[in-house]
């Protein structure tokens, strides 16, 4: 099964988004292992990233399984 242009365009879109969801998720970690640090709870690493995630992989399912006319 062929992927047409417009599909391969939906799937590096998809991909980007994922890449973007993860990066959302970096960083919140403490320097020292004794220090507890609250920031890893936060709004955008416990929900922001996973939907962002989530949208990205339905873009990908998509161009994937979606049939593009010329």
């Amino acid at each position: 099964m062929p992927v047409a242009r417009k599909g391969i365009k939906l799937l590096i879109i998809g991909v980007l988004v994922m890449i973007a969801g993860y990066i959302l998720m970096i960083g919140g970690g403490s320097d020292d292992p004794a220090v507890f640090n609250d920031a890893m709870f936060d709004f955008r690493r416990l929900v922001a990233a996973p939907v962002v995630i989530i949208c990205g992989i339905v873009v990908v399912t998509v161009a994937i399984m979606k049939t593009f006319r010329k």
